[in-house]
């Protein structure tokens, strides 16, 4: 009697040959891959919510650096809302939505997460100033021009992405195998040097002179501190605040190449990852899992995050003049 061989699903069965097969993950690894995803998506939503508010809300917030931290909210954001959700639909091996929906969706993961690179580069830029040229930092980094910086940034994104892109929406699908993939075709050199190599190299840089900077000036501020008169102390208390601020944002950016490094550097080895394998979804959480990581570090970090997170969650911004109130 000759065993049967079971056949493997189809994405579409009426398209028989036509049609992607299924590769079923086991249901319990499923599960728990959609039910972490959607609990980190719901959580990163939320937590850089409350760090939206509470920087345009509170104006004692409104500085140069906390702009940078905004608009790197938005971003992380835009990942728990857009990006996550979507994500979750990819670990399907089938995608159902059609071939216009796969190109589109992938401006959201291409606009976010270039703008998370691109704020982490002013950032970088911002705590050079502060701390190699403090004498000129205010003006160079006035609240207009990181406004504009921060405009010409997420310009930059969404111009870059299209032209990442472009040559994907003028046939959305040609380079599927089949029908129920989701497969786009970037230039892999340009878009590694460009989103990866430069500001990568430029964040490591920029930091290491911070670094080095900053522990010269906390010893000479060690070796002064007896001898600094009282119309000096101002200008020691600001040098330790920068510092101070440095060190904590330094942290983030820490936190931000161990979450974005493994997947560009795989992406550099030319290894290749087929979308829904087990290796491609723990690299892809990874880079998204810093959208979350960020707002925690803020949580453990700075003070003015957590007062202003407890008058966020006790209604107390709805009063008159809340956005007065000190949180520093």
């Amino acid at each position: 009697m000759m065993e049967t061989q079971e056949e493997p699903e189809l994405c579409f069965p009426h398209l028989l040959n036509a049609s992607c097969r299924k590769h079923a993950r086991p249901h319990s690894e499923a599960m728990l891959i959609y039910i972490l995803l959607s609990f980190i998506s719901l959580l990163t939503a939320s937590l850089n919510l409350l760090v939206i508010v509470s920087i345009s809300h509170f104006r004692q917030l409104h500085t140069p650096t906390n702009l940078l931290l905004l608009s790197l909210a938005v971003s992380d954001f835009l990942v728990g809302l857009l990006v996550m959700p979507f994500q979750i639909l990819l670990i399907k091996p089938c995608w159902l939505l059609g071939d216009v929906l796969c190109t589109v969706w992938f401006f959201a993961p291409y606009i976010t997460i270039y703008s998370s690179v691109t704020n982490m580069v002013l950032i970088s830029v911002n705590r050079y100033l502060a701390i190699c040229d403090p004498l000129r930092y205010s003006t160079k980094f006035s609240q207009k021009t990181v406004k504009f910086c921060v405009l010409l940034c997420w310009l930059y994104c969404v111009m870059y992405s299209f032209i990442v892109l472009n040559n994907n929406l003028k046939q959305p699908g040609r380079f599927n195998s089949c029908y129920g993939e989701c497969v786009i075709n970037v230039i892999g050199a340009v878009d590694l040097v460009l989103s990866f190599i430069i500001p990568f190299s430029a964040i490591i840089i920029l930091y290491v002179r911070v670094f080095v900077v900053a522990v010269s000036q906390a010893r000479s501020m060690r070796s002064h501190v007896a001898a600094v008169k009282v119309q000096r102390s101002l200008t020691v208390t600001v040098r330790k605040s920068e510092i101070k601020a440095a060190k904590t944002l330094g942290v983030t950016v820490v936190v931000f190449l161990m979450c974005y490094c493994p997947p560009y550097c795989v992406s550099l080895s030319g290894y290749k990852l087929k979308i829904g394998t087990s290796t491609n979804d723990f690299l892809v959480f990874l880079l998204l899992s810093n959208s979350c990581l960020n707002p925690l570090i803020y949580t453990f970090l700075y003070p003015w995050f957590r007062k202003s997170v407890k008058l966020i969650l006790t209604l107390q911004i709805l009063q008159p003049k809340s956005s007065e109130a000190c949180v520093k």
